[in-house]
């Protein structure tokens, strides 16, 4: 799977991280921590004590066990953005997927970079049986809510003091998309 995104600054390369991707893959989550701490649950300073062989092995892992995908975007050579989607750990849980750290270089906002992410993501969960994801965002990040609603995810709760930074609290609000008609999978809930 992978698109190319035409822009107005030339074609993105849309397409799911291989583990030659690591090194740069971290370099960008480092980015989206520094530069917007308060959008994401993870921890700068624990994520650069990773090394990047860490990221080699959650990008193998995925790839080998097919409990997630990690996609990025790639312009001029250049990584520019990506978003990860992780699936249900559990037999009662992996037809639901959770979209974590979807970030775009500042310099690459506006262009659809981030909608197409997360379209890639959807698409890998709609071939591997993924009938639901869901993803909590900052109740202040504006732009990301936006993206969100113009890429099917509705608001179903809020999560009060989810994130906690810089002795403040942040709430999130909650948002899933149907991406697969369970029924279609002839697994419709409470059916044996």
């Amino acid at each position: 799977m992978s698109e190319q995104l035409a822009t107005s600054r030339g074609v993105i390369l849309i397409r799911p991280a291989i583990p030659a991707d690591a090194a740069p893959l971290r370099d960008l989550r480092l980015d989206a921590l520094a530069n917007d701490p308060v959008a994401f649950a993870a921890d700068y300073g624990l994520t650069q004590a990773e090394p990047a062989e860490a990221w080699v092995k959650r990008i193998g892992d995925n790839l080998k066990d097919d409990n997630g995908v990690i996609c990025v975007a790639v312009a001029d050579g250049r990584m520019i953005g990506m978003t990860g989607l992780g699936r249900g750990h559990w037999p009662k849980t992996e037809h639901s997927g959770i979209i974590w750290g979807v970030y775009v270089d500042q310099e690459w906002r506006g262009l659809g970079v981030a909608d197409a992410l997360l379209n890639e993501c959807i698409g890998w969960g709609q071939a591997h049986g993924v009938t639901v994801v869901k993803l909590g965002v900052t109740t202040g990040n504006t732009p990301a809510i936006r993206c969100y609603v113009r890429c099917g995810f509705t608001v179903y709760g809020l999560e009060p003091q989810a994130i906690y930074y810089e002795n403040v609290f942040y709430d999130e609000l909650l948002m899933a998309r149907t991406i697969l008609d369970a029924a279609l999978l002839g697994q419709v809930p409470g059916q044996p």
